[in-house]
């Protein structure tokens, strides 16, 4: 028998009720990814102790701030440590995480004035994941992991 490869997911992507708004999302090619890797779950936003629902989040720089102005970024840096842990413990080289997330985003993340204005950056967790060599995998990037 293969051994399948792990891979970190956001949970959302499971359809597990784990957004901001409650809500979870489809992945397009998910029954295709399950066929060939072992995919674990993740949402940093709740492993840092944020809950269901929550206040929209932007990263400014080195801060998140919550649409109130309330300065959140413990929470997502502590998430985002929890979810390496995960990555080392089942030996994940790949994330597929929600893009243009506060905690997950790659290469594009809202700018943090909450006015959908995208700017080029990385969430808390996706830049901890790229720091210790974890490729990161936005979901309209997921037909990388089916190449042959």
């Amino acid at each position: 028998m293969i051994k399948k490869e792990n891979i970190l997911i956001s949970a959302c992507f499971l359809d597990i009720q784990c957004r901001y708004d409650g809500k979870g999302s489809y992945l397009q090619y998910l029954d295709e990814l399950m066929e060939r890797y072992n995919l674990i779950p993740i949402c940093p936003e709740i492993m840092g102790g944020l809950g269901i629902p929550r206040k929209p989040a932007e990263r400014i720089r080195d801060k998140v701030m919550n649409i109130s102005g309330q300065d959140v970024t413990k929470y997502f840096e502590r998430g985002a440590k929890e979810a390496l842990k995960i990555a080392r413990l089942y030996n994940c080289k790949y994330a597929i995480l929600k893009e243009r997330s506060p905690s997950c985003g790659y290469g594009r993340i809202y700018d943090g004035t909450f006015s959908g204005i995208l700017i080029e950056g990385n969430g808390v967790t996706a830049d901890l994941f790229i720091h210790n060599g974890i490729t990161v995998i936005g979901e309209s990037h997921i037909t990388k992991l089916l190449v042959p």
